[in-house]
């Protein structure tokens, strides 16, 4: 039997999955690596790591008919490699947030406005196009060594086929890409002058990048939130994945580029041909849960803690959280916010806080929503994946804030899925991703909203929102 293979090389190893014409997984393999913070606020890897890991998880998935192979990771960070095609120095990650003045200066240099028109997106510390000015200012010799610039996967792509090339979805992260018209931007290129020759050739998700030296094609792939978009069938408009990672993610596809005026959400090209996607992304939304556990209740283990929220009403009397540990992107672009709790009274207990928590996410969560509906998309229903989403008082808390229905699915590895169902398009398995999802893709269970719950969510959502605006001119 012939097998898809998904590559996801992520910020703490690769996940390498085998799955048939049908969908099944049929192997799993995962090889971990460091994370190197050599001053504070940096976030760097050695990207022959990442090459290492993929050997080694290729090795043990253990497969040894192929039809094709799909690519996935994490976005964002710059490899800079030399005229030998070797590599400069470590690459910057995504999380990296040494590039607040390089950001100031993008959006200087080509205008806010400009900007968000063009790229769907303003100027982030953790997207490609500030690490190159932040190299460019900071360390020139490195800088003046560049002959071409590569994203994670596309690192681990070069050593798989030898190409220099990347997916639409994953070039819509670097901040130099014209999203609407699928192509390098030469007007941003121009105005942060970045040489066209350095970045590489942009396909579409599903296209052959190049071929392995044992003739495996080798898709271009997608950036890992696009790839999970479509390891859970959010491919159209209709069906939004809400990802209850470390982080929090709605993302919905549109049939159409249409930015956002005011950036609060990221608009990039999807992994389909012909269609794009909006995406709120909250910085803390399963993190926040690992912050309480690991601060507060060490001793506990996650299921009593959600046993002790279940005792409680839904808005726990008028306790609310505020989950901005880390700052927030959607809809408040602020690196400085702060979370609380607030409405605390001498009723409120461990479970109280722990409910406090939950429903927090889950407004987070509505916030992205409510963007991401303003640009145009319209989702019906929402797939759940992450760590989060296997909790079931989480995913109807979650589905009654947001008034949307939930679905799990039946497999949870969703970017390496995605990745997958790639690969098997470029080696012939689907004609396309329609094809692939129609074949693989298969909920597990659906939580529609308590009706009970939603005006409870109505109310304390709006002392949600009250909060930010009111604890952000506090010194």
């Amino acid at each position: 039997m012939s097998a898809a293979v998904g590559l996801d090389v992520g910020t703490s190893g690769v996940k390498a999955l085998a799955v048939s014409e049908t969908g099944e997984v049929l192997a799993r393999a995962e090889v971990g690596y460091g994370l190197s913070t050599p001053r504070p606020g940096w976030a760097e890897q050695d990207p022959d790591d990442w090459r290492e890991a993929t050997e080694q998880a290729l090795e043990a998935l253990g497969v040894r008919k192929i039809a094709g192979i799909g690519l996935s990771g994490q976005m964002h960070g710059l490899v800079a490699l030399d005229a030998t095609g070797e590599v400069i120095r470590p690459a910057i990650l995504w999380n990296d947030q040494r590039t607040a003045a390089e950001c100031r200066e993008i959006e200087e240099r080509v205008g806010f406005e400009r900007l968000v028109e063009l790229t769907g997106n303003r100027a982030l510390t953790g997207f490609t196009a500030p690490k190159l000015l932040w190299l460019r200012n900071h360390e020139p010799e490195s800088y003046a060594r560049i002959d071409s610039v590569l994203l994670p996967k596309d690192y681990v792509r070069r050593w798989l086929c030898g190409e220099h090339a990347i997916d639409v979805a994953d070039a819509s992260g670097t901040l130099l890409f014209d999203v609407a018209r699928r192509r390098w931007s030469d007007e941003v290129l121009d105005a942060l002058e970045i040489p066209r020759e350095w970045l590489p050739r942009v396909l579409e998700s599903h296209e052959v990048s190049g071929r392995t030296s044992d003739g495996v094609p080798v898709a271009a792939g997608a950036g890992d939130q696009a790839a999970g978009a479509l390891g859970v069938g959010a491919i159209a408009p209709g069906p939004a994945s809400v990802v209850l990672g470390t982080s929090g993610v709605v993302f919905s596809a549109l049939d159409a580029y249409r930015a956002d005026p005011k950036a609060r959400v990221h608009v990039f090209c999807h992994a389909v041909p012909g269609r794009w996607h909006a995406m709120g992304v909250m910085l803390s939304a399963a993190g926040s849960l690992q912050w309480f556990h690991d601060r507060l209740a060490p001793d506990a283990d996650y299921a009593a803690l959600f046993a002790e929220a279940e005792r409680w009403e839904p808005g726990a009397e008028g306790l609310t959280f505020l989950p901005y540990l880390a700052g927030e992107r959607t809809p408040h672009a602020d690196p400085d916010a702060r979370g609380a709790f607030a409405g605390l009274t001498l009723r409120h207990d461990r479970g109280a806080l722990t409910r406090a928590v939950l429903e927090g996410v889950a407004f987070g969560l509505r916030d992205c929503l409510d963007v991401v509906r303003e640009v145009g998309a319209a989702p019906e229903v929402g797939r759940a994946s992450g760590g989060g989403a296997r909790s079931e008082l989480w995913l109807r808390i979650v589905a009654s804030a947001l008034e949307l229905p939930m679905e799990r699915l039946a497999v949870e590895e969703d970017a390496a899925y995605g990745a997958a169902l790639l690969g098997g398009i470029a080696g012939g398995l689907w004609r396309d991703a329609e094809e692939a999802v129609s074949a693989c893709v298969r909920p597990r269970g659906r939580v529609d909203p308590e009706p009970r719950w939603v005006g409870a969510y109505r109310e304390q959502g709006e002392r949600f929102r009250a909060l930010y605006p009111a604890l952000h001119d506090i010194p």
